[in-house]
C-alpha cells in the first residue's frame, strides 16, 4: 500500500499534442522532507563519529595545536626541534607555492601529526589505568588512597561529554588466564561435589592435561588474543549460540516483563504505539551514538559493541551453522495478529511516526477481520522448531518469488510485532498470572512470535507488554538498557489522554498496514507443522513460577553488611539442597563488559564454604553464631569469585577456548571433554536494573520493572532469573521441566523464600540485632549500584 501510495503521486497521459505530466504537492514535499531529514541524519552521525574517533581529544583541539603552531613560527620558536623545516625541504616544489605557505603547510602537517600522537597517547594511558582492577575487590564502603588516586586520573584522560562509542578504543583486551591458575581454580569448585575417588581422578585428568597438552593450546589461544579484540567472544557466539542446531525457542531465547503493578492504558493500540515510537527514538538515539555509555562507579566504562545490533537484526538458519544478520536503518516494522502478518512504515515525510499516527496503523490491524492464508497461521513455528528443517525450507520455498519478497520484509524489519489476543500481566488476586504471563512471553503459541528477530515486542489486549529476545547476538542487559528507556519515555514523557489514547492529532491520511502475500504449498505446510509439534512439546514441558519476595530487599541486606548478590546466591544453594537433598554445579552469569567486546563469564557458586554454611544450616547441632561465620567467609568467597571473573581470571570461558582449539588441531582431551560434559544441574542470572537512572524508583515505587527469565538449562535441574527491585522487593523466574520428577518450580520458590527468612533470622541474634531492626525500621541509604 505505501509504494503504491508513493506511486501515484505522480500521474501522466500522453496526448497528441506531447505528454501532460501532473504532480502531487504533498508527495513532493514528503520527499522533499525525507530528503532532509536523510541528509541530517547523515550529517549527525559523520559528526558524531568525527567526535568518538578522536576522543577523549576533540575536533577543536586540533585548531589550537595548529594555533600554537603557527604563533611559534610567528615569535621565530621552534617547538618542533626542527621537524617542520624537515617536512617544507620534503614538500613537492611548485613555482607557485611561496616559501611562506610552505612554512605553513609544514606547521599544519606537524601540527596535525602531533596532534595525532597526543590522541593515542590519551588513549592508551587511560588503557593501562582501565587495565587496573585492584579497585573492585577492595570491600563495599572503603576505598584506599590509591584506588581515589586511580579513580581520579582516569576521571582526568575519559575527557568531557563521552558518546556511546567513545571509549571503545580505549578499552582493554581480556587476558587470558595462566592454565595453572584455571586448573586450580577448576579443582577447587568441584571439590564439594566429588568423593575423594572421583577428585582424585579429576586431578589425574587435570595434571595429565596440564603436563601434556596444556602449553601447545594456551599458544594458540595467546596469540589469538592478540589477533583479535577479544578471545572469546566470536567463538562464544559461534559456538554455543549460531552452530546449535537444536530449537532456540526455550532454549535459548530469554524474556523481559512490563512494569510490575503499573498499566498505563488499557488500550492495546495505544500502548503499543507509545512503545513502538520510544523504541524508534532510541534508535535514533544509538545510531548516532548519542546514548552516554555504561560506567561502573560512574567512570570505569562498560563496552557498548553489543549494542549495535538492538535493532535491524535476525538470526538466518543454515544447515551447519545459522549467521547474524545485521543491516542499517529499516523504515519499517513487520506485525502479527491472528495468523496475518502486516507491514507498517515506521516513517513519514522525514520523521518518524507519532504515537497517534502509530496507535491508528496498529489499531487497523486489530479491527482487520481478513483470514490468514493457507500455511500463514502457523508459519512462524519454523523458527520455534529445530533449525535444520527450518534452513532447509527457507531455500527451497522461500528463495524466489513473493515468499521471498515477504520472508525479507520480516527479516528486515526494525523488529517484530505480536499484538496478541489473550490479556495477561501480573494480577495479585490470581495465583499463577505472573507464571502465565512468562510463559507467554517465552513461547506463546509457539508460532506467534518470531523467534529469529533480535527481538519481538508482544502487545497484549488490556495494554500489558514483554519482549522476546534471541539471544546470540546480546546478553540481557543490553535489551534491559533499551526497555528502561522505552518504559520511563512511555509513562513520563509520551503519556495518554484521559480516555487512554496516545496524544496527539489523528492522521487518518496515513496508507493503510500491508498484508504479506504468501503462497505456501502443501509440503512446506507439513514442515510446519512438524515445526510447530516439536516447539509445542518443548512449550507445554515447561514448568513456570514467579514468585514475588517481598519480606525486604537489597536495603535490609545491605545494612547486614552483606553483598545482595552472595546473599541470594547462598540461599539459592541453600534451597538446592533442601529441594534436592544435594548441591550441585551451578551457574551464575557475570559479565566481562569492562573489556573491549566483553560478553559473560561464569562464576562457580556451589563452593566448599558454601557447602559448609548450607551444611551448618541444617545441622541442628549447629549455633547460629557458626553459621552465621560460616555465610560470612562464603559470602566473601562468593564475591571474590565475582570479581575474578568480571576482571577476565574465570575459569569456563577459558577451558572453552582451550577446548575449540584443541578440535581445531585434532588434539583429544579427555579432561576438556569431562569438563564441557558437566551438567548445570542449577543456572541462574541476575537482571541488572535502575542501568539509566531515569525513573526514581523511591519517588515513584510501582514504577518498577518484574525484569525478565529465561527456560530450564538442565532436563532434570532449575533455571533461576531474579531482580533486586529498589530496597524491599526481590522478583525470582523460575524455570524446570514437568517431565522431570524431581523438580517442582513453584516448591523451588518455597524453598528460596524459606532460605531467604532463614539466612535473615541469622543476623537477628547477638550483635546483628541492632543491625536488622536499624535496616527493617530505620532510613535504608541507596548504596551503590550493584554492578
Amino acid at each position: 500500500m505505501a509504494e503504491a501510495h508513493q506511486a501515484v503521486g505522480f500521474q501522466f497521459t500522453v496526448r497528441p499534442d506531447g505528454v501532460d505530466l501532473k504532480l502531487s504537492q504533498e508527495v513532493i514535499k514528503n520527499i522533499y522532507l525525507s530528503g532532509v531529514t536523510a541528509w541530517k541524519k547523515r550529517a549527525i552521525q559523520f559528526k558524531n563519529g568525527v567526535l568518538a574517533g578522536v576522543y577523549p581529544a576533540s575536533p577543536s583541539s586540533w585548531l589550537i595545536v595548529v594555533i600554537a603552531m603557527m604563533s611559534s613560527l610567528y615569535i621565530r620558536i621552534d617547538a618542533s626541534l626542527g621537524m617542520i623545516d624537515a617536512i617544507k625541504e620534503n614538500l613537492p616544489h611548485r613555482d607557485y607555492i611561496s616559501m611562506q605557505t610552505r612554512a605553513v603547510l609544514s606547521a599544519i602537517l606537524f601540527a596535525t601529526g602531533l596532534w595525532l600522537f597526543l590522541i593515542y597517547l590519551l588513549r592508551y594511558t587511560l588503557k593501562a589505568l582501565l587495565s587496573y582492577h585492584g579497585w573492585i575487590f577492595e570491600s563495599h564502603g572503603k576505598m584506599s588512597t590509591s584506588t581515589k588516586v586511580w579513580l581520579s586520573l582516569v576521571k582526568m584522560f575519559s575527557g568531557r561529554r563521552p558518546l556511546l562509542y567513545s571509549f571503545q578504543a580505549s578499552l582493554p583486551r581480556l587476558p587470558v588466564p595462566s592454565v595453572d591458575d584455571t586448573i586450580q581454580r577448576y579443582l577447587e569448585s568441584v571439590c564439594p561435589l566429588l568423593d575423594s575417588e572421583q577428585y582424585n581422578q579429576m586431578e589425574m585428568l587435570a595434571n595429565d592435561f596440564k603436563d601434556s597438552k596444556a602449553a601447545q593450546l594456551q599458544r594458540y589461544l595467546i596469540l589469538k588474543s592478540w589477533c583479535g579484540t577479544n578471545y572469546v567472544s566470536d567463538w562464544w557466539e559461534e559456538y554455543i549460540y549460531l552452530r546449535g542446531r537444536s530449537p532456540i525457542m526455550v532454549n535459548s531465547n530469554f524474556y523481559i516483563m512490563d512494569l510490575l503493578y503499573v498499566t498505563p492504558t488499557h488500550r492495546q493500540a495505544a500502548r503499543a504505539g507509545n512503545v513502538v515510537h520510544a523504541m524508534l527514538q532510541y534508535r535514533r538515539k544509538l545510531e548516532r551514538g548519542e546514548h552516554a555509555p555504561l560506567r561502573a562507579l560512574g567512570t570505569v566504562p562498560m563496552c557498548s559493541s553489543q549494542m549495535e545490533r538492538i535493532f535491524n537484526t535476525t538470526r538466518i538458519p543454515g544447515i551447519e551453522t545459522d549467521i547474524v544478520q545485521h543491516l542499517t536503518d529499516r523504515k519499517h516494522l513487520v506485525v502479527y495478529h491472528k495468523g496475518r502478518f502486516f507491514q507498517v512504515w515506521l516513517y513519514t515525510g522525514g520523521r518518524h511516526l507519532l504515537p497517534s499516527e502509530l496507535e491508528t496503523q496498529f489499531q487497523r490491524i486489530l479491527n482487520d477481520t481478513s483470514q490468514p492464508q493457507p500455511g500463514e497461521l502457523k508459519l512462524a513455528a519454523l523458527t520455534a522448531g529445530n533449525r535444520v528443517p527450518w534452513a532447509r525450507a527457507r531455500i527451497k520455498y522461500f528463495s524466489q518469488g513473493g515468499n521471498r519478497a515477504s520472508l525479507d520484509l520480516i527479516e528486515s524489519a526494525a523488529f517484530f510485532l505480536t499484538l496478541d489476543d489473550e490479556p495477561q500481566g501480573y494480577d495479585p488476586a490470581k495465583t499463577k498470572s505472573l507464571d502465565s504471563y512468562a510463559k507467554s512471553l517465552l513461547h506463546g503459541k509457539c508460532y506467534d512470535r518470531w523467534f529469529d528477530k533480535s527481538f519481538t515486542l508482544i502487545s497484549y489486549p488490556n495494554g500489558k507488554l514483554g519482549v522476546n529476545a534471541e539471544h546470540s547476538w546480546a546478553d540481557a542487559p543490553i535489551v534491559g538498557h533499551m526497555w528502561e528507556y522505552v518504559l520511563a519515555t512511555d509513562c513520563f514523557h509520551l503519556g495518554y489522554t484521559e480516555e487512554g489514547h496516545c496524544k496527539g492529532d489523528v492522521n487518518k491520511g496515513l496508507p493503510h498496514p500491508t498484508r504479506l502475500q504468501w503462497q505456501i504449498p502443501k509440503e512446506c505446510q507439513d514442515v510446519i507443522d512438524t515445526s510447530y509439534l516439536s516447539a509445542k512439546q518443548i512449550a507445554d514441558d515447561v514448568d513456570f513460577h514467579g514468585y514475588l519476595f517481598t519480606e525486604f530487599g537489597k536495603g535490609l541486606i545491605k545494612k547486614c553488611r552483606s553483598s545482595p548478590d552472595a546473599f541470594i546466591q547462598l540461599a539459592l544453594q541453600l534451597a538446592q539442597f533442601r529441594d534436592q537433598g544435594v548441591l550441585c554445579l551451578t551457574y551464575e552469569s557475570s559479565m566481562t563488559r569492562m573489556f573491549r567486546d566483553g560478553r559473560t563469564e561464569t562464576v562457580r557458586s556451589c563452593t566448599s564454604e558454601a557447602v559448609a554454611f548450607v551444611r551448618a544450616m541444617e545441622d541442628e547441632g549447629a549455633t547460629n553464631a557458626q553459621r552465621l561465620a560460616l555465610f560470612r567467609k562464603a559470602a566473601d568467597t562468593h564475591q571474590n569469585m565475582y570479581r575474578l571473573a568480571m576482571t577476565g581470571s574465570g575459569i569456563d570461558r577459558h577451558l572453552f577456548c582451550l577446548y575449540i582449539v584443541s578440535k581445531y588441531l585434532g588434539i583429544d582431551s579427555p579432561f576438556l571433554k569431562k569438563v564441557l560434559s558437566e551438567p548445570w544441574k542449577l543456572s541462574t542470572s541476575q537482571t541488572p536494573q535502575q542501568q539509566l537512572n531515569l525513573v526514581d524508583i523511591n519517588k515513584f515505587p510501582k514504577y518498577v520493572g518484574a525484569g525478565g527469565g529465561f527456560g530450564p538449562v538442565a532436563d532434570d535441574g532449575y533455571g533461576v532469573s531474579y531482580i533486586i527491585v529498589g530496597e524491599n522487593l526481590i522478583t525470582f523466574h523460575i524455570s524446570s521441566k514437568f517431565s522431570s520428577p524431581d523438580t517442582d518450580s513453584y516448591r523451588f520458590g518455597q524453598h528460596i523464600g524459606k532460605a531467604m527468612l532463614d539466612i535473615q533470622a541469622l543476623f537477628k541474634s547477638g550483635n546483628d540485632k541492632k543491625t536488622v531492626e536499624h535496616a527493617k525500621h530505620g532510613q535504608v541509604e541507596n548504596g551503590k549500584k550493584q554492578i
